[in-house]
């Protein structure tokens, strides 16, 4: 047989990703050359960028330094000034958060706290549920979502296996005792089991079930169970999702909201109200009602619970015992806390204060003590990341008054070193820095639009909506976003709306926050299907999930958490915020900018227009 057309497509499918990024510049040509401004240069790159980011023709870091080759070649901006957006100070506020969250790793801390949590809460379904939850929902504000949802998997997949066994045995005892089987003879003498099963099938008990009745038990066990693996594996993964946004170094999104934000503002002169504080008075409350709207719908969709309280599928105390039992054990083989547990502890502890201390919402804080705009959030984080490095993880011998213990040195030094808390060869390996690439290059991205104008023609093209009440603009805007953020990366999409959000707001007279933060947080609002997020896929390659399972479960999440967040966004947001309230000094550079343009395009001789504002800024 000869080379057929099936074996031309199957051919040309094999290398699909060489050639969507060949032929995606080329195809989108037409638009600079046909339209040949500044707006329509950006938008040719952005295309691209969004073309490669969907697909993922090239690898989503890897698409994100384009900027440095793409601008310059249509002559917007120079390599060095798209390169200088790259490391900014909300990329070294991540890049500390990441080597504590590392730290916390790589000394086991994230799998004690879960473990411990678990042995508090018991082992009733619902209440076992939250147990996985909770650990999750902490763990994942400050380190990878992708990786508590790794460590969370095997313990939940652990005890489901356990649940699965007793279950199993319980039935096995019930259906022996049915049948007149001795418990005793069962396990002693398999003959004599052999035998005593004939006879019971010769001489049937008129009170026992028919024969049919055991497969319907044993199916509506399964049942049971396959449910409860389902909210498990869900619950960890939308845990994951919605804690998120619970801090600012919580996620992806989070950052390139708090970056954008601080272009914006900085261009009009001003300082952003985002702050690590500010962050977590609006994100921790919404992200806690997230989750306990998530509890409460998991036990209801799958469990069958009528109540948080009173929960259908319930456990017998053998099966609860083996089940505590297992945690226990997995906890007792941590061992007890060790110095270098509690030292990381602590330096994690005073990052989280130091970062809500700096600066408490107008009322003070200890970046009041140095000079206005010289320290921001990424000081302490580099800070106590930098303590790490020098911190040692066990008690020197000079303080162990004549204890002596070689094994608390680096062998490998030159000279006799003291081990510290985490090694640079630890971290390389440790963080994402494919995602700090990714931040970067929405800076760039962002910067760019800002430059050639282009997120400000958006801008104006989407005041078309501006008849409508800001609220329902928001509620559509982030259901637009919900939606596209099931089929690509979230934190691409919120790189590539956030300028236009901000553009939108400053033209329809409102605080640019008030579409960025809304937009950016639904973002993480990707409950539907596995390559949502990474904690989607995780859960979903332990193969207890379908996707027709997550489809309809999230879909209801999806509509309640957007709805949750428009009314954060009206409530606390706007009393933290003041989101309705556009700034003096947008005001001001818009009406500065509206006076430059009459008195340059006019020859009237009438007076100047006098505005009562420093005309500097």
């Amino acid at each position: 047989m000869g080379y057929t057309f099936s074996d031309f497509l199957h051919d040309i499918l094999a290398i699909r990703k060489v050639l969507l990024v060949i032929l995606t510049p080329i195809v989108l040509l037409p638009i600079p050359i046909s339209i040949q401004t500044k707006e329509s240069e950006c938008a040719y790159v952005v295309i691209i960028m969004a073309v490669y980011w969907v697909s993922e023709a090239l690898p989503i870091a890897v698409t994100a330094l384009l900027p440095i080759i793409l601008f310059p070649m249509v002559g917007m901006m120079s390599a060095k000034d798209v390169s200088a957006k790259y490391v900014n100070d909300t990329t070294m506020l991540f890049f500390g958060g990441l080597v504590i969250a590392a730290a916390i790793e790589h000394w086991n801390i994230h799998k004690r706290i879960a473990l411990r949590i678990l042995v508090i809460v018991g082992s009733e379904p619902h209440w076992l549920m939250l147990g996985y939850m909770l650990p999750t929902w902490f763990l994942s504000m400050w380190i990878s979502n992708t990786a508590t949802t790794a460590m969370m998997i095997p313990i939940a997949n652990a005890v489901l296996v356990q649940l699965k066994d007793a279950k199993t045995m319980k039935e096995t005892t019930d259906q022996s005792e049915i049948n007149g089987i001795d418990n005793t003879a069962l396990e002693l003498e398999s003959i004599a089991v052999t035998e005593k099963n004939e006879e019971a099938i010769d001489k049937p008990d008129q009170n026992s079930p028919k024969s049919e009745d055991v497969p319907d038990q044993e199916d509506k066990s399964e049942s049971e169970h396959l449910r409860m693996s389902k909210a498990l594996s869900l619950a960890i993964a939308y845990s994951a999702n919605v804690g998120g946004i619970g801090s600012l170094t919580g996620t992806g999104p989070n950052l390139v909201m708090k970056g954008q934000s601080d272009i914006v503002f900085q261009k009009y002169g001003a300082e952003s109200p985002v702050t690590f504080a500010s962050w977590m008075q609006f994100g921790l409350p919404l992200s806690a009602i997230c989750l306990v709207i998530l509890w409460v719908w998991l036990q209801i969709y799958f469990l069958r619970c009528k109540s948080c309280f009173s929960c259908c599928h319930k456990q017998d105390e053998d099966t609860s015992r083996r089940v505590t039992e297992v945690l226990r054990r997995e906890y007792t083989a941590l061992g007890p806390i060790t110095f270098a547990q509690g030292a990381v502890m602590g330096h994690f502890l005073l990052l989280v204060i130091l970062w809500i201390s700096r600066d408490l919402g107008g009322v003070g804080g200890w970046g009041d003590l140095f000079p206005e705009k010289t320290v921001t959030d990424s000081t302490p984080s580099v800070l106590i990341s930098a303590s790490l490095f020098l911190f040692p993880s066990e008690i020197p011998n000079i303080f162990r008054f004549g204890k002596t213990d070689e094994s608390i040195y680096d062998s490998k030094a030159s000279k006799m070193a003291v081990k510290p808390l985490m090694s640079w060869k630890v971290v390389e390996k440790s963080i994402p820095w494919g995602v700090i690439l990714l931040i970067g290059g929405g800076f760039a991205l962002a910067n760019g639009s800002q430059v050639s104008g282009l997120s400000s023609w958006l801008g104006d093209k989407l005041t078309v909506f501006s008849s409508f009440e800001p609220w329902v603009m928001n509620l559509i805007l982030c259901y637009i976003v919900a939606a596209a953020t099931e089929v690509t990366s979230n934190t691409a999409i919120c790189t590539l709306m956030m300028p236009i959000m901000a553009e939108l707001a400053i033209k329809l007279g409102v605080n640019p926050l008030y579409y960025m933060f809304p937009t950016a947080i639904a973002t993480s609002f990707a409950f539907m299907l596995p390559v949502a997020t990474p904690p989607n896929a995780v859960v979903f390659s332990y193969g207890y999930v379908k996707v027709i399972d997550m489809v309809t479960a999230g879909f209801l999440m999806n509509i309640i958490a957007v709805l949750v967040l428009i009314g954060a966004t009206e409530s606390w947001g706007e009393s933290i915020f003041h989101f309705h309230t556009e700034p003096d000094f947008f005001k001001n550079s818009t009406l500065t900018l509206l006076n430059t343009t009459v008195n340059s395009t006019t020859t009237c001789i009438c007076p100047p227009i006098s505005l009562p504002f420093n005309s500097t800024l």
